[in-house]
């Protein structure tokens, strides 16, 4: 529903005043909005340590220009285009004289294959990466660079940007013959984001591994983190680190280490090329769409996982591809291949020093275990039989050499649906431990699906949610996501691991939205969602506490709109469409004999009646949608013919049409023509409400038929029916949990209050004996608050409250999320 239109999570008072049904009450400030019962005595559900962590993917420029500190952008000259067809490898560089880049017997080492031959008197600059190379005033800069001259080669390495140096110049002497590494340090003299680092040579020169890192580290770690970025993650105090994908995990994983080329592995992601010397770890465009570098790789992975008390959660991958691709491997040799290099993971990780992959652990500065416990193989797999059969060769092979790690398995890339049911039976029927689950979806589903785990197989595999997001980083976004946490908490005994996603963006290289960090060259900033994040993350509490809460009567008015026609990266053309009233009575009819003026374009994409038909042309055009009608339309049925042309996908019929951001769509043969659905919109964000699997053959004419009823929908396919679902769930604003912290004996009372009226809550506290001070942080903002660069909109606030005892009432500002801290007596 269009919030709007309805004012929902009142209280059933308020509701019911409201909605005018009941006359308001003479004193009606002092109303009590909701009531909170907490049952000290009952027993709830443990919560572990590792409840809440972090998700890293390198995604958004998240690694190279991010987390990872390296300064100076395609080191090596290995770039190559995203999916490797062309070399890239002068990407941020600048040749003055006479360069080239060069792949001959003459290179660094096998998997360092390029390398830049630099004339005498010439020079090479590097742009870094957002507007340049950001150094701080009296900071100190390492650089370092592999090259290979004749003796006595001069060097000459510089600092600068547009308004001169940044720091003393620094000279470099070949001493050696061959490759050999030589350093500097620079000490800024001024800070700068837009600098330019410069290598001259006195004579030719061979140059790879050109770097520059800020001394200054998380940790103080060589080829180490960005320090803000990284505090920011430990600021979380995360309960474990998932990494390093994702997408990037699963895709390309089809090619062994060495390919024709002998260094290309397309969109590959293999653990063993990204450990060892930097100058000896691979360069590979990504999933994502650009180059990475491998200087951050598993061994840092471990080491940042270390660092900030977490547990290490690697992801690796089963051969078959999820992330919208439908492929599974059959080489079996490959498969074992994968299966052994998940086995020299956990020696990698666990085995002594002695052992073959210990020995490299150690051999790279850790002697010690890094103690793993789990294991994810395979992510978002959309292939829930193939995976299976492969998955479980995987958990036999580790088991029988490692029974004490735990393997996880996956549901797919969606929160139902056909792919999701049958993963999660196939993985009840095998007894797995845990399945994790991933989906992107509105702020209404968030603030509907609360109770999701409250029906789940206590006796059946627990769950990692491993990826979650409302698609947006306002404050209405961490609201409903704070919403459904309360429910995570609650059912803690099911969802035993959870972590938001993605982790980081760099605010010029975005490939996904939203992100819990943002940042640039020079500074870093937590989004509302961070701060949602941090506080629930920050105050975990060791056990439930068993509450209940009053909430929002189901949904009564039936569901209203206009129809529409859409497509998304497809030609497709529309005919005979037809709305009736359940009465019988035509509401709107077009057989496109004449022109298309009943329809109203609010989409992008080329509409034009030809032939009789409502027909879109654009193949590349998402989201064309036309719409047509009474947005106070309801209890109707919306008939079409609809004939894909040309295209990726099927073709999107819509009903309960209000405005461009509101309304609902049955999209047939979407997501590159694998599935059928019906997705609603609200306020722009989208949610899945019934899924199959489903494709559309090009050229043949469908009969569509949407029956609307009340708050039910029965969808008919060529005069068979499809589906049916009732949206009756209200978007509950008022959700809350209570925990119980063993450490500080408190009570922690978690109040999220997602609506423009301040709730004011009658607490019973069930007789437990409390001081009465309390301990209060509070998030509070307009919905539409956004934290940037320059503005923090969004932050905790920390007060105390004296008004606590066995029962008292609290008033729950508009729009917040409130932690009350109650001390036990």
């Amino acid at each position: 529903m269009s919030r709007t239109r309805w004012r929902l999570g009142l209280g059933a008072t308020a509701f019911l005043v409201a909605a005018g049904l009941v006359p308001a009450p003479a004193h009606a400030e002092d109303v009590t909005d909701y009531a909170i019962t907490v049952d000290p005595a009952a027993r709830g559900a443990k919560i572990d340590d590792t409840m809440y962590g972090v998700f890293f993917e390198d995604i958004n420029r998240a690694a190279d220009g991010g987390l990872y500190a390296e300064l100076v952008q395609n080191r090596s000259f290995e770039y190559s285009t995203a999916d490797n067809s062309s070399y890239t490898p002068l990407t941020s560089w600048t040749v003055s004289g006479a360069g080239q880049v060069v792949n001959d017997d003459g290179r660094l080492g096998e998997r360092n294959r390029n390398y830049l031959s630099l004339g005498a008197g010439s020079s090479v600059t590097n742009a870094g990466y957002n507007t340049g190379i950001h150094v701080d005033e009296g900071k100190k800069y390492d650089f370092s660079v592999w090259a290979r001259a004749d003796a006595g080669t001069a060097l000459t390495v510089s600092l600068q940007d547009a308004d001169g140096t940044l720091a003393t110049a620094r000279r470099v002497t070949v001493t050696k013959s061959g490759w050999a590494r030589y350093k500097v340090t620079f000490t800024a003299t001024r800070t700068s984001s837009d600098g330019r680092l410069t290598v001259a040579s006195s004579a030719a020169a061979a140059l790879d591994m050109v770097s520059l890192f800020p001394r200054d580290t998380y940790r103080g770690e060589p080829n180490g983190l960005r320090k803000d970025l990284a505090e920011k993650i430990a600021a979380l105090r995360p309960g474990f680190v998932r990494f390093p994908g994702g997408c990037l995990v699963n895709t390309g994983s089809m090619e062994d280490y060495s390919a024709a080329s002998g260094w290309q592995r397309e969109r590959s992601y293999q653990w063993k090329d990204t450990i060892g010397p930097v100058e000896q770890r691979a360069t590979n465009a990504n999933f994502w769409g650009y180059n990475q570098s491998y200087g951050l790789g598993y061994y840092e992975y471990f080491r940042l996982s270390e660092d900030i008390g977490a547990m290490p959660l690697p992801v690796v991958p089963a051969l078959v591809t999820g992330c919208g691709q439908n492929k599974a491997v059959v080489d079996e040799a490959l498969l074992k291949r994968h299966i052994q290099d998940t086995l020299d993971l956990i020696e990698f990780a666990n085995g002594p020093a002695s052992s073959t992959w210990g020995k490299a652990r150690a051999k790279m500065g850790h002697a010690k275990p890094f103690h793993l416990t789990h294991i994810e193989v395979g992510n978002e797999e959309n292939l829930p039989n193939e995976f299976f059969a492969r998955f479980k060769e995987f958990r036999a092979a580790i088991q029988a050499k490692y029974p004490d790690i735990q393997v996880i398995s996956n549901s797919g890339p969606d929160d139902s649906g056909t792919t999701f049911d049958t993963a999660w039976q196939l993985n009840k029927d095998a007894k797995v431990d845990m399945v994790d689950e991933h989906y992107y979806n509105s702020p209404q589903w968030f603030l509907q699906n609360n109770d999701r785990y409250d029906s789940y197989d206590r006796s059946g595999p627990k769950v990692f949610l491993g990826e979650y997001a409302s698609q947006g980083n306002t404050f209405k976004n961490g609201l409903t996501e704070a919403a459904f946490m309360t429910g995570l908490e609650r059912n803690a005994d099911v969802v035993e691991l959870a972590s938001y996603a993605p982790l980081f963006a760099n605010e010029d290289y975005v490939q996904w939205r939203p992100d819990l960090i943002w940042f640039n060259n020079h500074a870093s900033w937590n989004s509302a969602n961070y701060e949602v994040q941090k506080l629930f993350m920050t105050n975990v509490g060791d056990r439930v506490v068993p509450s209940t809460a009053t909430g929002t009567p189901s949904l009564l008015a039936p569901i209203t709109g206009a129809v529409g026609l859409s497509t998304w990266a497809t030609t497709a053309a529309y005919d005979d469409v037809r709305v009736t009233g359940a009465d019988g009575n035509t509401l709107l009819t077009d057989d496109f004999s004449g022109d298309a003026s009943q329809w109203t374009h609010t989409g992008g994409g080329s509409w034009s009646v030809q032939d009789g038909q409502y027909v879109q042309t654009d193949v590349t055009a998402e989201n064309t949608m036309v719409s047509a009608g009474d947005p106070s339309w309801h209890d109707y049925d919306l008939k079409a013919k609809a004939t894909k042309k040309a295209g990726k996908e099927g073709f999107l019929v819509a009903f309960g049409v209000k405005d461009t951001g509101n309304y609902y769509w049955w999209n047939i043969g979407g997501w590159n023509n694998t599935q059928t659905a019906v997705e609603q919109a609200v306020d722009g964000g989208k949610s899945t409400l019934i899924s199959k699997a489903g494709s559309v053959e090009t050229g043949r004419t469908y009969d569509i038929d949407v029956k609307v009823r009340g708050r039910q929908v029965t969808l008919y396919l060529d005069g068979q029916e499809w589906g049916s679902f009732t949206d009756d769930k209200p978007a509950e604003p008022f959700r809350q949990v209570v925990t119980h912290d063993k450490k500080t004996g408190d009570l922690i009372v978690k109040v999220v209050n997602a609506q423009n009226a301040a709730a004011r809550t009658a607490i019973d506290l069930g007789g437990a004996k409390v001081a009465s001070r309390a301990r209060v942080t509070t998030l509070a903002a307009g919905p539409d608050a956004v934290n940037s660069e320059t503005s923090t909109a969004v932050a905790p606030v920390k007060s105390t409250f004296d008004g606590v005892a066995g029962k008292f009432s609290y008033t729950f500002p508009a729009n917040s999320i409130t932690f009350l801290r109650i001390r036990q007596r």
